[in-house]
């Protein structure tokens, strides 16, 4: 772990911030040969995808700081078709994902917020402004942050396999990152250095050692927004802490567990999510 005032100064000097402009989006055509759609703020380019009509659903996909749509396929199930016969399902690769194609700034100073910025910056493009989202992995800690951010534009959450801090691995995202994010990000972007990457990750993930990194459990014991939790029991989505938050958040739910394994249980919380968004259809979106 680098010395705290070294990051203190890295931070202070080096943070990279999104410059305010009118957004732009335009297509492109990917490699598969389909639309690929992109939404521009400033040095922000975001790449997403919606399928499907009706209420909007956002898809947070997992796969930490290299989420992306395209990772959905790996995912338990894939919530843009299980979900598209109802709901207007929108997905971005995450900001500097290196298997994605989203782009923009390294936030040092606020880096949870920079991606949080990405996903209701998307949303208010497409006009959307009630919506109901669904996020695995790092998509825990993200919709955490958008109940902080925007508590009245989000009608219900779904957290499936939610990431969260543990004792035992306390820099398991940090040193994840440095070692599988951050040389693959520095060696395409020559502008971003390996110190960045330290500073960016250390205020992510180590300034806040707890919890599920984006909000306090005071936070969550107010939140009113129903949640729905799916429990994992790995490292990097510890059990304690996603029930934890089931049972602090007031209006919140839980699925079997585990869920995933056999295959066979998977449907069955497929079935669950499905009932639970129902319930708590917004009256406008």
């Amino acid at each position: 772990m680098m010395d705290r005032m070294r990051r203190k100064i890295l931070k202070t000097g080096a943070a990279a911030t999104v410059v305010a402009a009118t957004p732009r989006v335009f297509a492109q055509t990917s490699q598969g040969g389909e639309a690929a759609s992109f939404y521009e703020k400033g040095s922000a380019r975001l790449r997403y995808e919606e399928v499907g009509t009706g209420l909007p659903l956002l898809v947070i996909p997992g796969g930490g700081l290299n989420s992306t749509i395209s990772g959905l396929g790996s995912h338990p199930f894939n919530p843009m078709e299980e979900f598209s016969g109802e709901y207007r399902c929108i997905a971005t690769d995450l900001r500097n994902g290196n298997r994605g194609q989203s782009s923009g700034p390294l936030e040092v100073d606020r880096p949870w917020d920079a991606h949080t910025d990405d996903h209701l910056g998307v949303m208010d493009h497409l006009g959307i402004e009630r919506f109901m989202v669904l996020g695995f992995c790092i998509g825990g800690p993200f919709i955490w942050n958008l109940l902080r951010r925007a508590p009245d534009r989000v009608a219900a959450a779904v957290l499936a396999q939610p990431s969260g801090w543990s004792p035992e691995t306390p820099t398991l995202f940090y040193d994840n990152n440095m070692q599988g994010w951050g040389p693959d990000l520095a060696q395409r972007r020559p502008e971003i250095t390996m110190d960045l990457v330290d500073a960016f990750l250390a205020k992510m993930y180590l300034d806040n050692q707890d919890f599920v990194f984006t909000v306090t459990r005071d936070f969550v014991r107010q939140c009113q927004t129903p949640i729905l939790i799916l429990p994992d029991d790995v490292p990097a989505h510890p059990y304690d802490v996603a029930m934890e938050t089931a049972m602090l958040a007031p209006q919140s739910e839980v699925s079997m567990f585990p869920w995933k394994e056999p295959g066979e249980r998977i449907p069955l919380a497929v079935r669950q999510i499905r009932s639970f968004l129902r319930a708590h259809r917004p009256d406008s979106a």
